[in-house]
């Protein structure tokens, strides 16, 4: 029985303001609503006066406002769908881009079936994905002050010999310099103890990241990924909070498109040819997936700590992960011995790892 639709309403979200586009069944130009405030009780009084709740259908694209309002709405009785927008279809022609016309867009679109809706998360998902997300950005404000740190000293002529930086003789070495000027040794002063303040943020994130995983509902995905050699703790958090329930693709196929590590194509007759990736869909997936592949250079083999993170997984688990790494590491060998070039092989042998994830996600799921 087909669903009964007697409206389709576009809105165009921002911080402060939604404008409201709606399109009747048919053939008929949709008519613009209005723009009303960031309040809810403003936008839920507006959809009234379209219809009821369960006649309608509202789509947004996804954006920096997030899934809330998807939320609300469905709670509140409505059937609310969160747009791709790299997936709206755009004329050539079209070169005035206002509020008023992306919600009469949506809802046009809407109605015509050429949006793609987005899965929403559910809120503990979420909730692990920005504490993961948090944890990156920690990592990334550490490595510049680490940065601007030692470009002070190059700046200088202090250079360090040691092996390794970051270590507890480094910061032995850091601790013996001073400068003839007393503006000079405040200011390394301060770049140290704001790379100090960076390392135990990163410290505090990845101790609570471990803590919060171990009551989430995905942790048996996330100790299955932790089979698969590169994919540690924090990498198999990061890919299971970014894709979530594998078992929505019907294909890896699937999978490694949303991941975007599928070349681009451009063929028309007989002619095909294929370009870089599409680095579409989750790119804080692909990075980590990209920087696992690179363990892969190593012969096959199962380390101690590999070993430690297989032992309590079924026989079926750790089947997958061998032949992953079996195949990988051939792969890997094959395409090194052709002269491929290094970034080229890690994005070759990362889709491929995504082939195995999937495997593994269809005999693991989240716990009730």
């Amino acid at each position: 029985m087909d669903e009964i639709i007697t409206g389709f309403v576009g809105l165009d979200v921002h911080a402060e303001s939604t404008a409201i586009g709606f399109a009747e069944p048919g053939r008929g130009a949709p008519r613009f609503v209005g723009t009303i405030g960031p309040k809810r009780l403003e936008l839920t009084k507006a959809l009234g006066k379209l219809g009821e709740p369960g006649l309608l259908r509202i789509v947004y694209e996804a954006g920096p406002c997030g899934y809330g309002l998807a939320r609300e709405l469905a709670v509140a009785g409505y059937r609310c769908e969160v747009i791709a927008p790299s997936k709206i279809p755009t004329k050539p022609g079209e070169r005035v881009k206002t509020d008023r016309r992306d919600a009469l867009k949506l809802a046009s679109l809407a109605r015509a079936g050429e949006l793609v809706a987005v899965t929403i998360p559910d809120e503990r998902d979420e909730a692990i994905r920005d504490l993961s997300r948090a944890r990156v950005d920690a990592v990334r404000a550490r490595h510049k002050t680490r940065q601007q740190l030692k470009a002070l000293l190059l700046r200088h002529g202090r250079r360090y010999v040691g092996k390794s930086s970051w270590t507890a003789a480094h910061e032995r070495y850091l601790a013996e310099i001073s400068f003839a000027h007393p503006a000079q040794n405040i200011a390394f002063t301060e770049y140290r103890q704001a790379a100090g303040e960076g390392e135990a943020r990163v410290q505090r994130l990845t101790q609570a990241l471990t803590q919060e995983v171990e009551r989430w509902r995905m942790q048996p995905m996330v100790s299955a990924v932790m089979t698969l050699r590169g994919l540690d703790l924090v990498a198999a958090t990061t890919v299971v909070a970014e894709l979530g329930d594998l078992r929505r693709f019907a294909h890896p196929r699937e999978l490694m498109g949303y991941v975007g590590l599928v070349p681009s194509e451009h063929s028309s007759g007989s002619s095909r040819r294929l370009g870089s990736i599409t680095k579409t869909g989750n790119s804080h997936a692909r990075r980590v997936l990209i920087e696992a592949a690179w363990n892969y250079r190593f012969p096959a083999r199962v380390s101690r700590a590999l070993q430690v993170r297989q032992e309590r997984q079924p026989p079926e688990i750790r089947a997958i992960a061998w032949r992953a790494q079996l195949r990988l590491t051939h792969r890997y060998r094959r395409l090194s011995a052709r002269g491929l070039q290094h970034n080229k092989l890690c994005v070759a042998i990362a889709r491929e790892l995504v082939g195995f994830i999937w495997d593994i996600g269809r005999h693991v799921g989240p716990s009730a």
